[in-house]
């Protein structure tokens, strides 16, 4: 019982922690890292929960669906040539 709440208070922090990350990341490409942490852990707590199926759509449709999306386009819209700034 001791070690669930452990558990859960962990996964707790991590999921804030990394939504927080989500919002304050000024690289896209690591927000999109940091939301995918976020789903993965809250994926954690459906199976806390005992709702595996939950957990696992929340992989294969968040996880493996709308962030591999996500990064892709992140990397695909990329500029390659430093940014100039004006002063």
């Amino acid at each position: 019982m001791v070690y669930e709440t452990i558990a859960f208070a962990l996964f707790a922090l991590v999921t804030l922690a990394s939504s927080l990350g989500v919002v304050l990341a000024r690289d896209v490409f690591h927000a999109s890292l940091l939301l995918g942490v976020a789903l993965v852990s809250v994926a954690v707590h459906y199976v806390m929960l005992q709702a595996e199926f939950l957990a696992a759509m929340q992989i294969l449709v968040y996880v493996g669906g709308v962030l591999i999306l996500i990064t892709f386009a992140v990397m695909l819209t990329r500029s390659t040539e430093p940014e100039v700034h004006s002063a």
